[in-house]
């Protein structure tokens, strides 16, 4: 266990563990009484009770909505759909007016509502707990929206989203027609076809990776290092799909290993990091060649330019 003096913890190992958990990404929003409106990204929200309807979040107590959050009779929780990463990442940055071009429409106590969200949660503030550096807000449930859409997801410091396990029983369904359906889908749904193939190739792939001692956003950051020439926090951003606070704490995870250096320029890999580096593109190969044994050069070609027609489509 790593531990430092001060806090018993070191806080970047406490969160990387923590950061095992996969959760969901919500925004919560609120208005106080004078006007003044915040929103949050938060991956904290979870159900606490069905009679009466109640759920919570938490939110640093240094952060500067608390004031507002607290002086709110309501407060709206937005679980995103998997398509919402840029909203998710605007409202976690720190800016003058968080709303601004962005669409809303106002909801119970004034608090915004956004669209297009996978659900929605209105709720009168009931409880506020004291939860060591964090304040725990337990909201009842006045309205809700359940709009049916995919959930983004967030693992390990990075965006995910729910893809359906390989090895997971199939539900059954007496009014379905399983075996039209699933033979149309394994033989024509292209869709279909690239979700199970990304699942079979993770299943073995990224236990390989993590075995490095690495965390997925800490080996994509090193990959995408290699590959370009010094990146500052902005083009980071660009590059990966990680919130701002996630990118900085796998810079200082990877600067403290001394894989990472920082310049004026922007970051680059060290010696040790570009050592490091080739040790993930070694297993990619070796995962690739493993996978792909059986299928001839111009296959595979033939297959990075579907790939590639497909990312272009984007």
């Amino acid at each position: 266990m790593t531990t430092t003096s001060a806090t018993g913890f070191d806080p970047r190992v406490f969160r990387r563990a923590l950061g095992n958990f996969a959760t969901g990404v919500t925004i919560v929003t609120a208005r106080s009484p004078s006007g003044e409106q915040v929103g949050v990204t938060a991956n904290s929200f979870n159900s606490v009770s069905l009679e009466p309807p109640l759920v919570l979040w938490s939110i640093d107590k240094r952060s500067g909505s608390q004031a507002v959050f607290e002086a709110a009779s309501h407060f709206a929780v937005h679980i995103l759909a998997a398509d919402q990463i840029e909203l998710s990442n605007h409202f976690a940055r720190p800016q003058e007016d968080k709303f601004a071009g962005v669409v809303y429409e106002a909801g119970l106590g004034g608090a915004p509502l956004f669209p297009d969200c996978a659900a929605r949660f209105q709720c009168e503030r009931f409880q506020q707990v004291d939860g060591g550096d964090h304040w725990i807000l337990i909201g009842k449930v006045a309205a809700f929206d359940d709009f049916g859409r995919s959930p983004l997801l967030y693992h390990q410091g990075a965006y995910s989203m729910v893809l359906p396990h390989p090895r997971a029983p199939k539900k059954s369904d007496p009014n379905a027609a399983p075996a039209t359906m699933h033979g149309r889908l394994m033989s024509s749904n292209l869709f279909y076809l690239m979700i199970q193939a990304v699942n079979a190739y993770q299943a073995s792939y990224a236990p390989k990776q993590l075995s490095t001692g690495l965390s997925t956003s800490e080996a994509r950051m090193l990959m995408v290092l290699e590959d370009s020439a010094q990146l500052d926090l902005v083009a980071l951003q660009r590059e990966v799909a990680m919130p701002t606070r996630e990118i900085k704490e796998a810079l200082a995870n990877l600067q403290q290993k001394g894989l990472v250096s920082e310049t004026t320029a922007g970051h680059q890999l060290t010696d040790a990091g570009r050592a490091q580096t080739e040790a993930l593109w070694d297993i990619s190969r070796r995962q690739q060649e493993a996978v792909f044994a059986g299928v001839s050069t111009e296959e595979i070609e033939t297959f990075k330019k579907v790939l590639k027609v497909v990312m272009a489509a984007q």
